[in-house]
């Protein structure tokens, strides 16, 4: 489990495709600390480590994984949000968030509103009745907050503290994030289907 407070922006430095997909992130992170087996969420999407190194640790990515996220367009130098998973007394700062990615969204607009940043999104039709205006939602790892919602366009704000501590000053029109919809929001739709 996460909260989608992000803790480090991580690099991809290595890419290797053998059935599955072998990635290498450089991170910030004390790497002899990072037991083999655990659990980081990199842009959302919860990964084992399988290696570490000096600054980086290696992750195994599954074809399951590549098809639900947007693991595939990764290219070397790509900077990630990095999450440890949570310990047991650390503070939920954000929200609930698994790492098991729903899908992809396409960012759609990009303005400026103020100091922040006003981001518009595309859901994929089949989970846009999960996100609800003022409900939480994690965007490549990080937990935001839904302003409007309009069929299955969503956005959100992202604050200069936000934009200074995650990717998220790297966002453009066009590109794919990883979205996880609130596990609440899951739970509740499922109780009024079998109603």
């Amino acid at each position: 489990m996460f909260t989608g407070i992000i803790a480090d922006i991580g690099t991809v430095i290595g890419i290797e495709r053998n059935g599955d997909m072998c990635v290498r992130i450089a991170t910030h992170f004390e790497t002899d600390r990072i037991d083999i087996g655990s659990s980081i969420a990199s842009d959302g999407v919860c990964l084992t480590v399988v290696e570490t190194g000096q600054d980086w640790y290696a992750v195994q990515v599954s074809g399951e994984t590549i098809s639900k996220t947007n693991l595939s367009q990764w290219t070397v130098g790509k900077r990630v949000n990095l999450e440890k998973s949570l310990r047991v007394g650390d503070e939920l700062g954000g929200h609930i968030v698994s790492g098991h990615v729903d899908g992809v969204a396409e960012v759609m607009s990009v303005k400026t509103l103020g100091d922040s940043t006003g981001i518009d999104f595309k859901a994929p039709e089949s989970l846009a009745k999960f996100i609800a205006p003022k409900g939480s939602i994690a965007l490549n790892g990080t937990s935001l907050t839904v302003n409007d919602v309009y069929g299955a366009t969503f956005g959100i704000n992202v604050i200069p503290h936000t934009k200074e501590v995650t990717t998220w000053s790297d966002v453009a029109c066009g590109e794919m994030v990883n979205l996880e919809i609130d596990t609440l929001a899951r739970y509740v739709a499922r109780l009024a289907e079998s109603m």
